[in-house]
């Protein structure tokens, strides 16, 4: 039996290490592998694990020893999905492996947001302070969370972190799922998406990407939100039209927070990179030491299973 990891460099820059995964069977390592690498380099192997590099139908008729193939992610878009169950080919994901980590940057971004520390430390540096009368001095306002509301849109693993993070702070909660969810702690309401909107401080996007929540944020229900919201965004880019969000940040209606992007890395002319009053970060939320450690422990172990003859986690 041979594995083949076509993309390992994200799960694990050097800080990490593969010799559980390689203690199953002989592998080998690719930090990056374009799609027309693949078929040469996955000859003969009966396991591939793949993070971003598309694993095609067309792919998998020129590998017909390819009985398994691990995600190193929790969304499994890279892989047809229809193919493979065609082939009997087992395919599996990681779920819930870094909610905590995820929720945690949604944070950190409301975090900067509300206490614009980034924008203080860079006016002290600059001898700002240093030429002030006063003890202290803010080149904005800052905001307390306590008493604010926060959307949730989704309310899976992360969403429910952040919820726990959010009552903390003496924040309300409101969330929308598609079905009714009751029996939720206090301070914790669902409600209509429509009702959502215009009462919230803070939205947070933590559902999965469908036909139905494709662009979900955009003109229409942007223009439902209060003055000054602001929006994060750790899910998936195509969540948000993001000229839509663009032009509503340019027009200093509210603030945005994002993760992710439609696109990554982006376009050079994403419309969000050159937009007002918004932060990015290259999709680390998920990326902590040891997040990334229990993605590697628990796609190991899949792996593992699949070895075994009872597969687990399988999509």
């Amino acid at each position: 039996m041979k594995i083949v990891v076509l993309d390992g460099f994200t799960l694990n820059p050097g800080d990490l290490s593969w010799h559980e995964l390689a203690q199953l069977a002989p592998c080998k390592v690719y930090e990056h592998s374009l799609i027309d690498d693949v078929v040469i380099r996955c000859q003969g192997a009966e396991i591939i694990l793949t993070n971003k590099t598309p694993i095609t139908a067309d792919i998998l008729k020129q590998l017909p020893d390819i009985k398994y193939i691990g995600v190193l992610a929790t969304g499994t878009n890279v892989v047809d999905l229809i193919y493979a169950k065609q082939r009997g080919i087992i395919v599996t994901n990681v779920p819930a492996y870094g909610p905590d980590a995820v929720a945690q940057m949604v944070f950190a971004h409301i975090l900067h947001h509300t206490q614009q520390v980034a924008l203080h430390d860079n006016a002290v540096k600059q001898g700002l302070w240093a030429g002030q009368r006063d003890f202290c001095f803010t080149l904005s306002p800052l905001m307390s969370l306590k008493g604010k509301v926060l959307g949730l849109i989704g309310f899976g693993d992360i969403a429910q972190h952040v919820a726990q993070i959010a009552l903390a702070f003496g924040m309300q909660v409101l969330i929308h799922t598609p079905k009714i969810k009751e029996g939720l702690s206090q301070g914790i309401e669902w409600c209509e998406l429509n009702d959502l909107l215009p009462k919230v401080q803070f939205l947070s996007l933590h559902c999965p990407l469908t036909n139905a929540t494709h662009q979900m944020i955009n003109t229409l229900s942007l223009a439902k939100l209060p003055s000054k919201a602001l929006i994060i965004n750790t899910a998936r880019g195509d969540l948000v039209n993001e000229q839509d969000l663009a032009d509503w940040l340019n027009q200093d209606k509210g603030f945005a927070a994002v993760d992710v992007l439609s696109s990554e890395p982006p376009k050079i002319d994403n419309p969000l990179i050159t937009a007002k009053n918004i932060t990015i970060t290259p999709h680390i939320a998920w990326a902590t030491k040891e997040a990334r450690q229990n993605l590697m422990d628990i796609a190991v172990n899949n792996c593992r299973q699949f070895i075994l003859g009872k597969p687990t986690n399988v999509v």
